[in-house]
């Protein structure tokens, strides 16, 4: 019994012990080609359905929201633009008119700190629900602590990039620090975070 089943197994068809003539090899293949052609027809007869806008979109990935176009936009000095209007209340921000020339894509400001620091107001630990974020240090310096970097001090020219939801806190700053920071998307979240 077990004989007859790997028998069975090894080959649905039966052995012929009979050489096949010329005639029945091609009869078996045009039936094979029957068989298949169904399929084609349903495939081909589907895709002829189908609009060609259709058959386009589904052999491409899905195309990107388009944005307005972007403005040209310029941003003088004038100290006036320094406002007391932004995240933190130690800071004055300068807006560079970024977020309303790219319609929300960045943002970039320039940040005075306002001195003498106090680190029990400005030590405070969050993050930001951004895409980018880079700050570059234009007067002064500053002291940071950014998760998996620990403190770093960044003096006049000194330029860095904050990965997105980093955790980052400042301990210290000079009386004159300016700083540039750009931003994507304009609007985003601040979560302030405990130890």
């Amino acid at each position: 019994m077990a004989q007859q089943k790997s028998a069975k197994t090894k080959s649905a068809k039966p052995k012929s012990t009979k050489p096949q003539s010329t005639k029945a090899r091609s009869a078996q293949r045009i039936a094979g080609v029957k068989k298949s052609a169904p399929r084609k027809k349903a495939a081909a007869s589907a895709s002829r359905t189908k609009s060609p806008k259709a058959r386009a979109s589904s052999a491409r990935p899905a195309a990107k929201a388009v944005r307005p176009k972007q403005r040209f936009v310029v941003s003088h000095h004038r100290e006036e633009d320094f406002k007391a209007d932004g995240l933190r209340a130690y800071a004055q921000y300068r807006d560079l008119g970024i977020a309303k020339g790219t319609h929300g894509l960045a943002r970039a400001h320039v940040i005075r700190l306002i001195g003498p620091c106090n680190p029990q107001e400005v030590s405070k630990l969050h993050l930001h629900d951004i895409e980018f974020q880079m700050v570059y240090v234009l007067k002064g310096w500053v002291k940071t602590y950014l998760e998996g970097q620990g403190e770093i001090l960044m003096r006049e020219g000194s330029c860095w990039t904050q990965p997105p939801r980093i955790r980052h806190l400042i301990r210290d700053y000079s009386d004159e620090c300016e700083l540039l920071e750009v931003i994507l998307p304009a609007d985003f979240e601040t979560v302030e975070l405990t130890a």
